[in-house]
């Protein structure tokens, strides 16, 4: 899910740490079905044809997926890309939690480049336990007022959302209006 989410090299890249293994989604793949691993040449070697343990896939390789990874990946590396994702998520998740509080809603949040995830909750949320205060029955009101007005977000307030580049600050703006308007109706 961090794949080049928060940087061109991953979470692992933002936070400075060196796995063992990496996984990739189908952000490889443009956004269509495509996975795929790497890690320590120790562990590398284990895979077929170095190795005893075999692996293969249907979709390995296939070319719509690989093409459309192509131009996702020359996208992200743009000067600027990572930034735009950072100040639109933060634009999104403040005007979502502003237009809350000003309703009358417990609500906090956060982001982190394209991710972002919001609680009807106090806060702050840490862990688990935290998330477990939330108002799921308002999660679920909002959540059902945003698809009227034509905003889609994840079913769960346990979920992360996301922004892509192809979002505009039109779009980022007309979803807070959205928000905002069914704030004031939950």
């Amino acid at each position: 899910m961090t794949g080049f989410r928060l940087s061109y090299g991953g979470a692992q890249e933002y936070f400075g740490i060196t796995p063992d293994l990496t996984t990739l989604g189908k952000i490889i793949g443009g956004g269509l079905p495509v996975g795929a691993y790497g890690g320590r040449r120790e562990i590398m070697e284990l895979v077929a044809p170095a190795g005893p343990m075999y692996q293969a896939g249907t979709l390995s390789g296939n070319p719509l997926a690989m093409t459309a990874g192509i131009h996702t990946l020359k996208r992200l590396k743009e000067p600027g890309s990572y930034e735009y994702l950072n100040k639109i998520t933060s634009e999104l998740i403040q005007g979502i939690i502003d237009s809350g509080k000003k309703a009358g809603h417990a609500i906090c949040g956060g982001y982190i480049s394209g991710m972002f995830g919001f609680f009807f909750t106090e806060g702050p949320v840490y862990n688990f336990d935290d998330a477990k205060k939330s108002d799921t029955a308002k999660f679920a009101k909002f959540y059902r007022g945003l698809l009227e007005e034509g905003v889609y977000l994840a079913p769960s307030q346990f979920e992360a959302g996301f922004t892509s580049l192809a979002h505009t600050h039109e779009d980022i703006q007309n979803t807070i209006a959205a928000a905002d308007r069914v704030f004031r109706q939950i």
